[in-house]
């Protein structure tokens, strides 16, 4: 088996890890130096780990995916997906990108995990207060001994699939396209920027780099939040541009 995932700030790595490290699978980012097609090549059985985004998947995702698309074909899936709040068909919407039969998904669960988008006002940063962030991991830590005891006793559970949460799915899933798009006219760096340089080598787009003395940005974003919540002078934000009052950076590792 072999757990490939894409983390913006650490949830979706962490949850790839600890599922990795119950199952005996090797694990991957997307992000790695490594010859996919031949890791994928090896390994009957692949789980796919990524946060959702209103019910659709992070475009770096989609086009890892796509990219690698012929690979995958007569493989099982496993489809594990981090949400903030409830993202209706979040595990389901992956399987949009095959073509009828060219996959089989053998188990698909989402995991509430805390909350990284922290200058917004619908999720706000009490979210990622300690006491919660606890709770969720403790939460996340059983319900992933309890997926992992399913799939190894050949339980299928395809959470996501069913038409509720489809409809509750495409409730969300319109405006994700036109926060794409926003985002990749709309990243701000401000005054206080002292360019450090972290955001450019952190960003898995490449869409930051220092030029001029000034970090700009090359309208590739994939809204991951992971250079708002790294950038030491919370200088920069992402398609929406309240004030980052509070970060979030994943700290604690699966055992």
């Amino acid at each position: 088996m072999l757990t490939i995932y894409f983390s913006g700030t650490g949830n979706t790595e962490y949850l790839a890890r600890l599922f990795s490290n119950q199952m005996d699978a090797a694990c991957l980012s997307i992000e790695d130096d490594a010859n996919f097609t031949s890791e994928i090549k090896k390994h009957d059985t692949i789980a796919f780990c990524y946060p959702i985004y209103g019910s659709r998947v992070p475009r770096i995702m989609r086009e890892f995916v796509i990219k690698h698309m012929s690979d995958f074909s007569g493989k099982r899936l496993i489809i594990l997906v981090t949400q903030v709040l409830f993202s209706g068909d979040g595990a389901r919407v992956f399987t949009d990108m095959f073509r009828d039969g060219a996959i089989e998904v053998i188990y698909a669960e989402h995991f509430y995990m805390p909350n990284n988008v922290t200058n917004v006002a619908i999720l706000p940063g009490w979210l990622i207060s300690d006491k919660v962030i606890s709770k969720l991991n403790e939460k996340a830590e059983r319900k992933m001994t309890t997926v992992c005891n399913n799939i190894e006793k050949g339980k299928v559970k395809k959470r996501g699939f069913c038409i509720g949460s489809r409809i509750s799915g495409l409730l969300q899933a319109w405006m994700v396209p036109l926060m794409e798009k926003h985002a990749n006219k709309s990243v701000k760096i401000s005054a206080e920027c002292d360019i450090c340089g972290i955001c450019a080598t952190d960003c898995p787009m490449k869409n930051l780099a220092i030029e001029n003395n000034s970090v700009i940005h090359k309208h590739n974003c994939t809204v991951c939040y992971r250079c708002v919540n790294e950038c030491p002078k919370k200088a920069i934000t992402v398609a929406h541009h309240g004030k980052v009052r509070k970060q979030y950076k994943r700290k604690c590792e699966p055992l």
